[in-house]
C-alpha cells in the first residue's frame, strides 16, 4: 500500500483548471487504491482525489460527497460493495468515531506491511532517496492492550469521559479500552464510578482531562486530574479517591494550562501518594509519572533496545539528544558507554538524573537542560561532539531542526542513530543531513502504535570517508 499525503499529486492539471467532476451531496461509485496514515482510503473521479473513512483499498462503494475543495473532496460511505482479503472485524465498538485508532479494520499482518510502505514512500517522495533500505516492520504478537498511559477528556454532557473524534472537539463517550493496559482499563470504571457518585462527582467539577500511567513490572497507577486551577474540593476528597482507584500509587492535580488545548498543566501538586511509579525495561529501572516523557509501548521499547545495543558495544562515547527521561541514555550506559543527554524539559532531566542514580550508572550518563540546537553550538559541547563515536535522536514529532542537524556533520560524527515518530519529518531532516556527508544504510520500523497510522523508525547513517 503506497502512502500520499500531498492532495495536489493527487489531481490531473484538468481537475485542478475545470468544474470539479463530483458535486456536493452526489452519490458515486469509487475503487480505492491508497491508504493514508489517518486512515482515509483514497480514490480517484476524473483525476480528482477523494478521501473517505472505511474503505481499505482495493475496495469498491457507493459513496455521498460531503465536501468539494479545488484540488480534492471527501465522502462517507454509504454501503461497501466489495471487500478486501485484507480486512479485518474491528475489536473496540467505537472504531469509526473514537480518534484513538485508525486502521483496526485492517488485518495486522498488512498493517506491517503498510507501515513499511509508508516509510518507505516518504523516504523517497519528501527525502528523495531513491532505493531505501526499509526493513519489514517489527510488530506485536499481540497487538492489543499496549499503551500505558491514557489521556481521558471529561464529557461534561453525560458525566463521563471519553476520547476526541478524529480532527474534532466532539467527545466520544467510552467505558472500556482494550488498546490500553489492563490496570488503566480498570481504572476507567473506577473513574466513572466516582463521576457518577454524589460525595465524589465534585472532584471533577472543573475537570478537563484525567491523565493515568501504569507500569506493567508492578502494576501500579499514577493518575492526574487536569483543571485550570488548584481545587480544594480535589484536595479534600483526595484519600477518598486514592483508595477507590485500584493499584493507585499516587494521585495528583496538574494546573496552569500552557492553552486551551493542553492535556497536562505546567504546574502540578501531590494529592495522595507518590508522584511517580517504577517500570524495568530491558533490564533498566526506571521512575516515570504521568507528564513523563516516555515510550507508551513498553514491549515495543525492548524490541528498540535490541536493536541498538550492538550499536551502542561499538562505541564509547554517545550524545543523546531530545533524551527526555533517559531510558536510550540508559541503555547506552548501561551497554558501558559514556553518555550525554540533552532535553530542554527541566522536569524530564530531573528524572533521567534521578534514573540513572536509581540504576548506579550517574558515572556513566550525564544530563543537560537546554535546547539541543543551543546547547550543541556551547564552545565545550561542540568540542566534545567532535569526540563522540555517535550520536542519538529522538525528537519531537515535529522532528530535529537545521542548526542541530548542522552541529552534527560539522562535528564529522562517524554515526547517526536517528529514531522517528513521523517518516514525513524523518524524510525532511534526512534530505537535509545525506548531502552533508552521511550515507543511509537501513530503516527499521517498529509498531509502537498498533491500530493506528504512527510508526516509530530506526535510521542508520554513517559518516562517508572521503
Amino acid at each position: 500500500m503506497r502512502q500520499i499525503n500531498s492532495c495536489a499529486r493527487l489531481t490531473s492539471k484538468k481537475a485542478r483548471t475545470s468544474k470539479p467532476p463530483v458535486g456536493l451531496d452526489q452519490e458515486i461509485e469509487l475503487r480505492f487504491d491508497d491508504l493514508l496514515s489517518n486512515g482515509q482510503a483514497v480514490g480517484r473521479a476524473e483525476g480528482m482525489a477523494i478521501f473517505v473513512f472505511g474503505p481499505l483499498p482495493n475496495e469498491r462503494a457507493t459513496i455521498r460527497i460531503t465536501a468539494v475543495k479545488q484540488n480534492y473532496a471527501v465522502g462517507t460511505v454509504v454501503r461497501m460493495l466489495d471487500r478486501s482479503d485484507a480486512r479485518a472485524e474491528p475489536f473496540c465498538p467505537v472504531f469509526g468515531s473514537c480518534g484513538g485508532c485508525q486502521v483496526q479494520h485492517l488485518s495486522y499482518d498488512q498493517q506491517l506491511i503498510w507501515k513499511q510502505a509508508l516509510v518507505s514512500n516518504a523516504l523517497q517522495r519528501i527525502g528523495g532517496i531513491a532505493t531505501p533500505d526499509v526493513k519489514p516492520t517489527i510488530g506485536m504478537p499481540n497487538p492489543r492492550a499496549y499503551r500505558n498511559k491514557m489521556a481521558l477528556v471529561v464529557d461534561r454532557s453525560n458525566n463521563g469521559f471519553g476520547f476526541y473524534k478524529q480532527r474534532s472537539h466532539d467527545i466520544v463517550p467510552i467505558g472500556h479500552c482494550p488498546i490500553v493496559q489492563p490496570s488503566l482499563d480498570r481504572c476507567i470504571a473506577s473513574l466513572l464510578d466516582l463521576r457518577s457518585d454524589p460525595q465524589t462527582t465534585g472532584a471533577f467539577a472543573d475537570a478537563r482531562h484525567v491523565v493515568a500511567r501504569t507500569s506493567r513490572a508492578t502494576g501500579q497507577n499514577v493518575v492526574t486530574i487536569t483543571g485550570s486551577r488548584p481545587s480544594e474540593t480535589r484536595r479534600k476528597l483526595a484519600s477518598t479517591l486514592f483508595d477507590r482507584l485500584p493499584n493507585t500509587a499516587g494521585f495528583s492535580e496538574s494546573f496552569d494550562l500552557s492553552s486551551e488545548n493542553a492535556i497536562l498543566g505546567r504546574k502540578k501538586r501531590i494529592l495522595a501518594g507518590s508522584e511517580s511509579i517504577e517500570e524495568i525495561v530491558g533490564g533498566i529501572r526506571v521512575k516515570i509519572s504521568a507528564g513523563s516523557f516516555f515510550q507508551i509501548n513498553i514491549e515495543i521499547l525492548e524490541r528498540i533496545f535490541d536493536a541498538i545495543r550492538p550499536l551502542a558495544a561499538q562505541a564509547h562515547r554517545i550524545f543523546d539528544l531530545y533524551c527526555g527521561s533517559g531510558a536510550f541514555a540508559l541503555c547506552f550506559a548501561k551497554a558501558g558507554c559514556h553518555v550525554l543527554g540533552i532535553e530542554e524539559n527541566a522536569t524530564a532531566v530531573d528524572e533521567a538524573r534521578r534514573n540513572a542514580a536509581l540504576n548506579e550508572l550517574g558515572a556513566r550518563a550525564e544530563f543537560r537542560c537546554g535546547r539541543v540546537d543551543e546547547v550543541l553550538r556551547e564552545p565545550a559541547t561542540a568540542k566534545a561532539l567532535r569526540a563522540v563515536d555517535a550520536v542519538f535522536l529522538d525528537p519531537p514529532r515535529k522532528g530535529s531542526d537545521p542548526r542541530t542537524l548542522s552541529a552534527i556533520a560539522e562535528a564529522g560524527v562517524a554515526s547517526v542513530w536517528y529514531l522517528s515518530c513521523d517518516p514525513a519529518t524523518l524524510a525532511r531532516d534526512l534530505k537535509f543531513l545525506l548531502p552533508k556527508g552521511y550515507r543511509l544504510n537501513s530503516v527499521q520500523p517498529f509498531d509502537m502504535f498498533p491500530q493506528t497510522g504512527h510508526v516509530e523508525s530506526l535510521a542508520l547513517l554513517s559518516r562517508i570517508e572521503k
